[in-house]
């Protein structure tokens, strides 16, 4: 395997390693429950927006407004004041429902908008944290307000980016079979979709645990590929930041 290559594979965790490596040098339990109450926020306030993001998805790709659950303890109840196609109670955490999947590149845009927070805020936050200019409580709270944002897109590898493999797959399995069904392979679930094709009552086949496979794959690429224009932006940003500091007179 390329040294490029690896590097790409590796840059999650290298960035994980490094942001903990510096909140591991001067940590105390103090600044663990400061790590651990800005992680637990973080998810609190990244779960509706994430799924507020793909109702936004849907409209700006031109379907109409659907229905979308969210669980109660991400405060349900108040934003259905404020968006009226919130409904209250999920089986997930949040859920996009019985919109318009006519479109696979609408279809796509839906499941994707989301991460765009992983490239312009998550990655970025998680270098910073791994840098010399945070420190201390500012540090911790930084790195634990990253980690949810930022692994995103690994967090929904059997959930969105599963889905997203599985659009790709499933629409070039159906160029070189015509007439294959490609909602088969496609699901915001993968273990739920994998009960139902393999359980005591499915149908499952060879091909459909191949079409799984590839598409579980195909959605690990893109995961990685997301994070690596998280990588790109932070780059910039802390960059920038860089010149900033340095342009400042000395007081």
């Amino acid at each position: 395997m390329s040294a490029p290559l690896l590097r790409f594979i590796r840059l999650p965790v290298a960035d994980y390693l490094a942001a903990l490596e510096r909140f591991a040098a001067t940590w105390t339990w103090s600044r663990l429950a400061v790590l651990v109450v800005c992680a637990l926020f973080s998810w609190w306030v990244y779960v509706p927006l994430h799924e507020l993001a793909h109702e936004l998805g849907n409209v700006l790709g031109g379907g109409p407004v659907a229905p979308l659950d969210l669980d109660p303890i991400y405060g349900a109840a108040l934003l259905q004041r404020v968006f009226p196609f919130i409904r209250v109670g999920s089986d997930y955490a949040g859920q996009l429902r019985d919109f318009d999947r006519s479109s696979d590149l609408r279809y796509l845009l839906i499941d994707f908008l989301p991460f765009v927070g992983t490239i312009v805020l998550g990655v970025p936050m998680l270098r910073a944290a791994a840098g010399s200019s945070w420190r201390g409580a500012r540090q911790a709270a930084l790195f634990g307000a990253s980690l949810p944002v930022a692994f995103a897109p690994f967090i929904s590898l059997t959930g969105d980016y599963y889905e997203m493999g599985s659009i790709l797959v499933s629409r070039a399995a159906a160029t070189l079979t015509p007439g294959f069904d490609v909602t088969r392979w496609r699901s915001d679930d993968l273990f739920k979709l994998a009960g139902s094709l393999f359980g005591n009552d499915g149908t499952g086949t060879a091909s459909d645990a191949a079409g799984l496979t590839l598409s579980f794959a195909v959605g690990l690429a893109l995961a990685l590929l997301t994070y690596a224009a998280g990588d790109a932006c932070a780059r910039i940003v802390l960059a920038r930041g860089a010149d900033h500091t340095a342009a400042q007179p000395e007081q």
